[in-house]
């Protein structure tokens, strides 16, 4: 069941600065995350939920300060730990909208254990990834995300680690809802947490933003107006897969291998590879999250979106019917076999 119907523009909306906190925002002018804070905003404002109703929760670093610029529930929680921490909360009180707001260190480093088994057991949160390919808090130190060869100042001879792929892990983890946005787009980042606050399970939504001061231009690729069209490739559903600023330019699949295709504009060749977010199988969508090299566009938008039951419903459920069994003596549970026992 969706938690509401009105998406940002198409229906009543409430003023956004009602989700605005008292607390002064304290990132650097020109950093991604305001934008980021402003989409959330501007989407919470067109749903039909109270204010009480949503928890926003944080581990450590510059996006972990979100909770204290939302207006709601909130908890900053210690390095890596946000996963564990919204997933007690939304187990206890299911009926709170919990939000997740964490970036490339603290959730894919010291958090990458819980962000795996967060998405494997589909809890019913909003996970924002924050990912500026640096760790930007403790002042420019490489990041699980950071590019092979990446010179920082813990790196100086550059990175000899590969990059870890959070779209590619979150599908390997078998989320329910995939996507990435970019900061720089805000209409295409306020769409996909307009879908991402309506899906019912675990929630992934990669969002490439820049950090100013410490690793400028992480994603020029997708912000520069100039070159972004040949860069980005839009998915949508149902759509075979058109890029470039002219859309003559597409993918097809040779054998298990993409290759890019171009053609005359509006003549698009028929073997093109279509978008399915709904597939049963994420096979295709993690095809399409490991266009990550120089050769393909970036893809940008929803890899996936299918429903299963969350853990929330699944424990609910567990809990009803072996609460119409019938009572067992406990020390005979304890001292029976495994066999007796089930």
């Amino acid at each position: 069941m969706e938690h509401g119907t009105n998406l940002p523009g198409s229906g009543p909306m409430r003023n956004p600065r009602l989700f605005a906190s008292d607390q002064l925002v304290r990132w650097c002018p020109g950093c991604g995350d305001y934008a980021v804070l402003a989409s959330v905003q501007k989407v919470l404002a067109g749903m039909d939920i109270p204010r009480e109703k949503y928890v926003f929760i944080s581990g450590i670093g510059c996006s972990s300060r979100f909770p204290y610029y939302m207006n709601t529930y909130g908890f900053h929680g210690i390095h890596g730990r946000a996963l564990p921490i919204a997933t007690g909360v939304k187990c206890a009180n299911p009926d709170l909208q919990v939000w997740v707001a964490t970036g490339d260190g603290d959730a894919l480093s010291i958090g990458g254990n819980h962000f795996v088994h967060a998405l494997r057991r589909n809890v019913d949160l909003k996970v924002l990834l924050f990912n500026n390919r640096i760790y930007g808090l403790t002042k420019g130190q490489t990041s699980p995300t950071s590019e092979f060869g990446k010179k920082t100042k813990s790196t100086p001879w550059g990175s000899i680690e590969y990059p870890v792929n959070p779209v590619s892990l979150a599908l390997a983890s078998e989320a329910t809802f995939v996507a990435r946005a970019v900061a720089a787009d805000v209409a295409g980042l306020t769409d996909i947490l307009a879908r991402a606050a309506r899906h019912q399970g675990s929630v992934l939504v990669e969002i490439f933003q820049n950090c100013v001061v410490f690793n400028d231009g992480a994603w020029k690729d997708v912000e520069d107006k100039a070159i972004r069209e040949d860069r980005v490739l839009r998915l949508r559903h149902g759509e075979p897969l058109v890029f470039g600023v002219e859309r003559d330019k597409g993918i097809r699949l040779k054998g298990f291998d993409p290759e890019i295709v171009e053609f005359a504009k509006g003549e698009a060749p028929q073997d093109l590879v279509v978008h399915d977010e709904k597939a049963d199988s994420p096979h295709l969508a993690y095809l399409l999250s490991k266009l990550d090299d120089s050769r393909f566009p970036i893809p940008v938008g929803v890899f996936r979106a299918v429903r299963r039951p969350t853990l929330h419903e699944l424990m609910d459920d567990q809990i009803d019917k072996a609460g119409k069994l019938k009572p067992q003596d406990l020390q005979a549970v304890l001292s029976a076999s495994e066999e007796a026992a089930s």
